[in-house]
C-alpha cells in the first residue's frame, strides 16, 4: 500500500533530505475536519490514485494503482481510520480472499492538509522563491521554486490558504517527476456511508488492540516508551555520535554477555555488499564481505563503543546456539555518546523477537 505515513522516503526526504522543520498551519487557519481530497501521488514509484475523506475522528483513504508488470494485477485498497482510537482497518477491493487487517498508528496518518503544511514549511526552510502565478484546477496559485539536495522542487500553492495543489521535482539526473497532483478539494461533510466497512471486516475490527510501538518499548524496558526511538527506521540523524551498544533482556533489562558482534560502517542500502558468514558447530560465527569487521574483542563490560557512527550501518550479532541477529541501523544521535540497545525477548532463542532502540532520555540514556 502506497501510504505516505509509514514509508522511509517521505516528502520531507524528497525536499529537504529530512531536515527537521517547524510544523505550520495553512494561512486559512485550523486544518479542516470534514473534507474530500482527490489526488494522484507518485512519491515512491508509479502513480497511484488516492482519495482521502474525513469527518471528525473518522477518515477513509482509498488508493488504486495499475499493474506494476505484465500479467500482474493492479491494486485497490481502502483503509478506515479511527483518529481517536488510533486504529486502522484495511481491506482489498481486488481480492476478497485477502483478510481485512487491523493496525495501530501514531502521529501523522496521511492528512493532506497537515502534509501540505509540512511541505510549505520545508519550502520556506529552503528559501523558496516565487516564480509567477498560475490557475490550477480553477484556483489561483503562487508558483514556488526551491533548490534542494535532490534537485529543483516546484510547488503550486493556493494564494489564499497556502494549500499545495501540485508538487514537482526535477532531480539532478533523470526526468522531472510530478510527486503530488491534487485534482479536487471539497470541504463538504462526506456521507456517512463513506465510512462503512464490509461485514467481512467485523472480526478484524473487534480483534484485541495490539500495542503501539511506544507501548511495546515501554513494556520491554519498564520505562517510558517515548524515551526510545526505533533504530531500524531511517533516515539517520545529521549529527554523528559515538554509539554505546548494549544487549539486554526484555522485561528485566539485565545485560546479556558472551555475544559476538561485527560492524560494517560503509554499508550502502542501495548497493548492499555480499556477506559470507560461517557458523561452527558451537554457533561461533565468522564474518566476511563488504567492509564488515568483527569487534567482539572491543566489548567491555557488555558494552561496545562504536565511534563516529555513519547515517546507516550494518550490525551483526551472534549468540552461539541461541541464534543471531542482523540489522541495518540508522543513527539517532541525541548526545555525543548515545546508547543503542538490542532488547531480546528470549536469550535462549533470539528468533523469539527483539528490538533495536536508540535511547533518547531516561534512566537507560547513560552507561554506568
Amino acid at each position: 500500500m502506497c501510504k505516505r505515513t509509514f514509508l522511509q522516503l517521505s516528502v520531507c526526504a524528497v525536499l529537504l533530505a529530512c531536515l527537521k522543520v517547524p510544523e505550520i498551519q495553512a494561512q486559512a487557519g485550523k486544518t479542516p475536519e470534514a473534507y474530500t481530497v482527490t489526488e494522484v501521488v507518485s512519491l515512491f514509484g508509479p502513480s497511484a490514485n488516492m482519495q482521502v475523506q474525513r469527518d471528525g475522528n473518522k477518515a477513509m483513504v482509498e488508493q488504486s494503482y495499475p499493474p506494476q508488470q505484465p500479467g500482474a494485477k493492479g491494486g485497490h485498497t481502502r483503509t478506515l481510520y479511527d483518529l481517536q482510537a488510533h486504529t486502522a482497518i484495511t481491506w482489498d477491493l481486488t481480492d476478497s480472499a485477502i483478510p481485512c487487517g487491523k493496525s495501530n498508528f501514531s502521529g501523522d496518518w496521511g492528512d493532506p492538509f497537515a502534509m501540505s503544511a509540512e511541505m510549505s514549511a520545508a519550502l520556506a526552510q529552503q528559501h523558496a522563491t516565487e516564480a509567477g502565478t498560475e490557475t490550477i484546477n480553477g484556483v489561483a496559485a503562487k508558483v514556488l521554486q526551491a533548490t534542494t539536495n535532490d534537485g529543483v522542487a516546484k510547488a503550486w500553492v493556493d494564494a489564499k490558504t497556502g494549500f499545495i495543489w501540485k508538487l514537482q521535482l526535477t532531480p539532478k539526473t533523470g526526468p522531472m517527476r510530478t510527486l503530488i497532483d491534487v485534482k479536487q478539494v471539497s470541504l463538504a461533510k462526506p456521507a456517512a456511508s463513506v465510512f462503512a466497512m464490509p461485514a467481512s471486516c467485523a472480526a478484524a475490527a473487534n480483534a484485541p488492540r495490539t500495542p503501539t510501538e511506544a507501548e511495546r518499548f515501554a513494556a520491554e524496558t519498564g520505562g517510558n516508551g517515548q524515551d526510545f526511538t526505533n533504530a531500524n527506521i531511517g533516515p539517520g540523524s545529521k549529527n554523528s555520535c559515538t554509539a554505546l551498544l548494549r544487549v539486554v533482556q526484555a522485561g528485566t533489562m539485565q545485560p546479556i554477555t558472551g555475544f559476538q558482534v561485527a560492524v560494517d560502517k560503509s554499508y550502502d542500502v542501495d548497493h548492499p555488499p555480499n556477506y559470507s558468514f560461517g557458523v561452527g558447530t558451537n554457533g561461533h560465527m565468522t564474518f566476511h564481505g563488504g567492509a564488515i569487521q568483527e569487534m567482539t574483542a572491543q566489548v567491555r563490560n557488555g558494552v561496545l563503543r562504536i565511534d563516529n557512527v555513519p547515517p546507516m550501518f550494518d550490525l551483526e550479532l551472534a549468540f552461539g546456539t541461541a541464534g543471531s541477529s542482523s540489522a541495518v541501523v540508522y543513527r539517532k544521535c541525541e548526545t555525543p555518546e548515545t546508547v543503542l540497545l538490542f532488547v531480546v525477548k528470549n536469550p535462549a532463542k533470539i528468533s523469539d523477537g527483539s528490538d533495536w532502540l536508540w535511547v533518547k532520555s531516561g534512566k537507560y540514556a547513560t552507561v554506568k
